[in-house]
């Protein structure tokens, strides 16, 4: 799983320069410039030219600037991958991935192009990409695969499910999704919510989307960012769960321990590296040993740890 935080993962149309001027300055975790969906037929090359130039300009505040390439499928894969590569973003994201071969196929392409140590992201939104997903996400350490992406948009098209924001029909697709990804250890991206000026239902599918595993959403507009990175982020009761964890591992009073009171509950050696990862999201500093069950810890009261189980 990358060590990076993709609470909000922005896609940004790649034929739309002041979109990406724009992104430049927003707080997303991630910004994927689309050459797919997001650019109609006519407007393919131009695209292409957009992003491979926007990558090698750089300047984005988020951490990881990506881009997703049109399906192998369709005549713009190849040059998309090849003018992609070789301006060497941080990722690039294969659409509607059916199978592990398809990923394979990609790096082979990537690899000829540029010889660069481009990532793989994989977007997991067909019937067969569902069905497929254990396979696609095991060749993960084959291929440079960092993550994957639910795509609930073309996922919905491809079941012949109607348009709504009940989700209910593709919870386990979601399941299906995020239990792939966890197993080869791969971050799992929540797929896009298409009405953006309806921030309490964004938040809702987001707090969905949490439950359900995934550690951020997909956004395609600047107002959904904060509530992405707000939800998928720790809030200060995760914070101060995981520094009390930390601390009480840390003590060497707890050395060979499997298990130790925290907070007024149990937590084990599994807890340890959960409580780590909060705190790298975070960016704060773990409590020194001393302070976890004495003067200055934080109070028992405002975390249970039976969420982090």
């Amino acid at each position: 799983m990358t060590a990076r935080p993709l609470r909000s993962v922005l896609f940004v149309p790649g034929i739309n320069l002041s979109a990406i001027a724009k992104a430049r300055t927003l707080e997303a975790d991630a910004v994927i410039l689309d050459l797919e969906d997001a650019v109609g037929p006519d407007m393919k090359t131009g695209a292409r030219t957009a992003v491979k130039a926007a990558i090698a300009e750089g300047g984005f505040r988020a951490p990881l600037v990506a881009a997703r390439v049109n399906g192998a499928d369709t005549p713009w894969a190849r040059d998309d991958i090849a003018a992609v590569a070789a301006a060497a973003p941080d990722a690039i994201l294969i659409p509607k991935v059916g199978s592990a071969g398809a990923l394979k196929e990609a790096r082979e392409r990537i690899t000829a192009a540029s010889g660069s140590g481009v990532r793989l992201w994989a977007n997991i939104e067909t019937c067969l990409g569902v069905l497929e997903a254990r396979d696609i996400a095991g060749v993960a350490a084959t291929v440079g695969l960092d993550a994957v992406v639910f795509g609930q948009n073309d996922l919905s098209r491809d079941m012949g499910r109607r348009p709504s924001k009940d989700r209910r029909m593709l919870h386990t697709a979601m399941g299906m999704t995020v239990l792939a990804a966890r197993a080869a250890g791969l971050a799992a991206i929540d797929g896009v919510f298409n009405d953006f000026t309806d921030l309490a239902a964004f938040e809702a599918e987001c707090l969905e989307g949490r439950a359900y595993g995934f550690e951020g959403k997909a956004v395609i507009h600047p107002a959904q960012i904060e509530a992405a990175n707000r939800i998928f982020g720790p809030d200060a009761d995760d914070v101060a769960w995981a520094q009390a964890v930390v601390a009480a591992f840390g003590d060497p009073a707890n050395a060979g321990l499997g298990a130790v009171k925290v907070m007024g509950g149990m937590a084990e050696r599994l807890h340890l590296d959960q409580a780590e990862r909060i705190l790298a999201t975070a960016g704060v500093p773990p409590l020194a040993p001393a302070m976890q069950d004495g003067e200055g810890a934080p109070p028992a009261s405002k975390v249970d740890i039976a969420p982090k189980d």
